[in-house]
């Protein structure tokens, strides 16, 4: 599939008004928004909110640029094509989705404005992001304005569905720190005016502001929750194989980001499901040198533990005496085979287990893999997706040996 190279857009300076905020409501209401069987005939919307676009109108290097995302991703390009940028964008909307304030999302926004973008009459400047998120209630959009010189605050957002604009924010004021906000309400008023902080993304705090008397400000809550639990459990990975190796302190056994506690995570999986540890091991006996009988954790005393291999004769590998591409591979399995239960993501307690979603974004997906392991990996991640368990975004620099996968959603950019 051919992906959208970065095209020119207008300029980055002053971003305008554009997308909305979104959070999390009570599990009922998205209980109550799946919709009855269809007729005959008629195929069934799948009701699980889930990420199927991303936009970066003005990010980075790309301008004008969508990306489709399905079930698996892979985005495919060369280095300097912006790869790591779209992950980036991805997982800046999942945060901000789950309430983050912007300057903790963007702790360096200015590096993020396009380069060649020119500041408006009061220098600022700023980028532009959003996405699209498919569930219960059809496509919902997303759009997020943010200024990022002179000072960090979100100046327009913009949720949308069906063509009607149901959350519509703009900064009337610089010297105040909030936005002026516009809600659909569709009852004595068309809409709701209030003022809301410039901080945060609108739709994340739209369940706090919004009533639900009418059936214009349900269909608000409705398209902001679906979008909200879309974004959240998003799942940054990029195992690092020279922290992995050592032995690691005993803690909450939630796989962190660069995989450096997998010891302690084993620790703690092993017991808890013996069915997924079985395919983690099946999967770590395709993609590891020798025989491999079972993948352990062992205490060492000190409040310390350490994994090792079990080669099935008497003798025990450390993980210290994997190699790089080893290490990363067992590292990728566990993420795809345990789920978000036991990795360090934003998950929505409050949303039914049946609706939620786990969306894993593995930046240089394919780094230090032979052909065999990046095989094996993408064959889970298509079956974990098939099963609903999980959504995977992968970066690689070059997906030929994966086109044409029925399966899989190749986007390839370039330079």
């Amino acid at each position: 599939m051919a992906a959208p190279s970065a095209s020119p857009a207008p300029s980055a300076s002053a971003p305008s008004a554009s997308p909305a905020p979104s959070a999390s409501v009570p599990s009922a209401s998205l209980a109550s928004s799946v919709p009855s069987a269809p007729p005959a005939g008629v195929p069934r919307r799948d009701p699980r909110p889930r990420v199927t676009e991303l936009r970066l109108s003005a990010f980075g290097r790309h301008r004008g640029a969508a990306f489709p995302v399905g079930q698996v991703t892979l985005l495919a390009g060369p280095s300097g094509s912006g790869k790591s940028a779209v992950l980036a964008a991805y997982e800046a909307l999942a945060r901000l989705g789950g309430g983050a304030p912007l300057a903790e999302v963007f702790p360096d926004p200015g590096a993020l404005v396009p380069q060649r973008a020119r500041p408006d009459a009061q220098r600022r400047r700023g980028f532009r992001i959003g996405c699209t998120a498919d569930g219960a209630e059809g496509p919902v959009r997303l759009d997020v304005a943010v200024q990022a010189e002179p000072e960090l605050r979100v100046v327009g957002e913009r949720l949308t569905a069906g063509g009607l604009v149901l959350l519509e924010t703009a900064l009337r004021d610089p010297g105040r720190r909030a936005v002026q906000a516009a809600w659909h309400t569709a009852g004595s008023a068309p809409v709701t005016r209030a003022p809301l902080p410039d901080d945060r993304l609108g739709t994340a705090l739209l369940p706090l502001r919004v009533a639900g008397k009418t059936d214009g400000q349900r269909q608000v809550l409705a398209a902001a929750e679906q979008m909200v639990v879309a974004l959240r459990s998003v799942f940054p990975c990029d195992p690092r194989p020279e922290d992995m190796r050592g032995p690691v302190l005993t803690g909450s056994g939630r796989l962190l980001r660069g995989c450096d506690n997998l010891a302690d995570v084993l620790w703690r999986t092993r017991a808890e499901c013996g069915r997924r540890h079985g395919l983690l091991v099946d999967a770590v006996r395709t993609g590891c040198a020798g025989p491999v009988t079972d993948l352990l954790a062992e205490p060492l005393g000190d409040g310390t533990v350490r994994a090792l291999l079990d080669r099935g004769d008497g003798h025990r590998t450390e993980l210290a005496r994997l190699g790089d591409g080893e290490l990363r591979y067992l590292a990728l399995a566990l993420v795809l085979f345990t789920g978000p239960g036991v990795l360090e993501v934003d998950a929505p307690g409050e949303v039914p287990d049946a609706m939620r979603g786990l969306t894993v974004l593995a930046d240089g997906f394919d780094r230090c893999l032979d052909p065999r392991q990046r095989a094996e990996l993408l064959r889970t991640a298509v079956l974990m997706g098939e099963r609903g368990h999980i959504r995977f975004v992968g970066a690689v620099s070059d997906a030929s040996w994966a086109d044409g996968a029925g399966a899989i959603t190749v986007v390839h950019l370039d330079v």
